[in-house]
């Protein structure tokens, strides 16, 4: 682990979501504790700043449209590149923000909308990134670069809420092994990560008591 941590000085990352939560925290331990640069990026650049800010080590802040729009982040990777000459590591983190009110819908209530707006963000986003990444820098890449789906145990389990984060979420899997099979005579490998539940700002503040002691209670290394 000491060696994969220590291969990441002085590569280039640029993690999608990064102002807070998992994205943030991801940041931190590249910059902190891996002497790597880390673009934090945000749709406000005034939030990537301030969350870049909070991180020591090399830090830069970037401000994109959102993961919905392929010239925001066509604009954006070219601005990356223009600063920085090179992308080793993708990481794709942003995604829809947790809606209470899809999350504990069933199948049958969830709307056709909602399941749009979210597949959009999470699955479709990263299929821009990853388009957009390819095009743009593959031959900048340094020939070993790594892109890394940040997915949820959901995915490949199946759960009884977030029927659409976790549809979304199982395609972005399917995704890279496509990325892998495809992209590797490039020597561009892809990863995912399917994490599971973890305690951010955004989904344990939205959770009641009882939601978090459920949630506790679901890994086999419960919280005591």
């Amino acid at each position: 682990m000491n060696e994969l941590l220590l291969s990441l000085k002085g590569k280039v990352a640029v993690v999608t979501g990064s102002t807070r939560g998992i994205g943030f925290a991801i940041s931190k331990e590249f910059a902190e504790n891996n002497d790597a640069t880390v673009i934090v990026c945000s749709r406000s650049k005034q939030s990537a700043v301030k969350s870049a800010e909070k991180i020591k080590g090399k830090t830069f802040a970037a401000e994109i449209g959102g993961v919905t729009n392929s010239s925001s982040i066509e604009r954006f990777l070219q601005q990356i590149l223009s600063d920085h000459k090179r992308i080793d590591i993708l990481i794709n983190n942003a995604g829809y923000p947790f809606d209470r009110e899809i999350w504990y819908k069933k199948i049958h209530e969830i709307t056709d909308d909602e399941v749009d707006r979210i597949i959009d963000a999470d699955l479709k986003g990263s299929v821009r990134y990853q388009g957009q990444l390819y095009i743009l820098c593959c031959r900048m890449i340094s020939k070993r670069g790594v892109i890394i789906n940040i997915s949820s145990t959901p995915a490949i389990a199946g759960y009884t809420k977030g029927a659409p984060y976790t549809i979304a979420k199982a395609a972005n899997i399917a995704l890279t092994k496509c990325i892998a099979m495809e992209y590797g005579s490039k020597n561009i490998r892809a990863y995912t990560l399917a994490l599971g539940n973890i305690a951010t700002l955004e989904t344990y503040y939205s959770m009641t008591k009882n939601d978090r002691n459920k949630a506790a209670e679901e890994p086999s290394m419960r919280v005591l």
